[in-house]
């Protein structure tokens, strides 16, 4: 339980970073690379079930951070990636990782994406080995060393 309670405290702690950062994070790159990310997340396993795809809305739509954007329109367009996953993951992990690659001239954004792909990754309790995994691939489309994020 330790293990989980020191996440918990990590994941709180970008949150509170990400929300300092709020008034920085408006750009369009930041908006379709974070629901690119929140998809990356949801079907790490190849699996998307309803509960899954309807809690991350559910984050999505509640964080903070991504007030910034009309909810309707983070909805779409999380549900546009998910749906590129579902028809073909291989493919369509291409075209989401690249996506998030898009920020990775801007590093505080794309720390920023990383960021949220980590919250969203433990927001059902556990941040397992295939939400890691595709977390880390992120790392590597936008530059950043997956250490920084004790990846």
């Amino acid at each position: 339980m330790a293990i989980w309670n020191q996440f918990r405290q990590s994941a709180q702690t970008m949150q509170n970073q990400l929300l300092a950062k709020k008034n920085d994070l408006k750009s369009g790159a930041f908006r379709d690379a974070s629901m690119a990310m929140c998809a990356l997340v949801a079907a790490a396993d190849g699996v998307i079930d309803p509960a899954e795809r309807q809690r991350v809305a559910s984050l999505i739509a509640t964080n903070p951070v991504l007030a910034n954007f009309p909810s309707d329109d983070l909805q779409r367009r999380f549900d546009d990636y998910l749906n590129k996953l579902q028809a073909d993951f291989a493919f369509g992990k291409v075209a989401v990782l690249q996506e998030i690659g898009k920020t990775k001239k801007k590093p505080g954004e794309a720390r920023a994406v990383i960021q949220i792909g980590i919250i969203i990754g433990g927001a059902d309790g556990t941040f397992d080995k295939t939400e890691q995994a595709v977390v880390r691939e992120a790392c590597f489309a936008v530059g950043l060393s997956p250490e920084e994020f004790d990846l």
